[in-house]
């Protein structure tokens, strides 16, 4: 009777791990060759976006200026970005040094 118990607590707290864990999903966008790649994504609320520079010498940002960011918020080589999306809406972004040189911008889309 103990080992049943044991068990089923077992499995409850697996269960209640991977509910938990659901919602904090992580999708990464590329950043290189002056590109967001993808350059349009769709998830879910709660999701997190993850923007990595991969380029070799080159600095990025990752501007909302719809959602109040401020500017000169620049990333290096192997630095990282994240922002997590709990409302549904369209997020478009650009980056600001390169976007009217490069035309580096791209869209989050957050959906049910």
């Amino acid at each position: 009777m103990t080992r049943k118990l044991l068990t089923s607590i077992a499995i409850a707290g697996l269960l209640s791990a991977q509910l938990s864990l659901a919602g904090e999903e992580t999708v990464t966008v590329v950043v290189k060759g002056y590109k967001f790649q993808p350059e349009e994504i769709t998830i879910k609320p709660g999701t997190t976006v993850r923007w990595e520079n991969q380029e070799k010498r080159q600095y990025h940002s990752v501007y909302f200026d719809a959602l109040g960011d401020e500017e000169g918020d620049y990333f290096f080589p192997d630095e990282i970005r994240e922002r997590t999306f709990d409302t549904p809406g369209t997020y478009p972004y650009i980056c600001e040094p390169h976007h009217e040189t490069h035309n580096m911008k791209g869209v989050v889309h957050v959906v049910e």
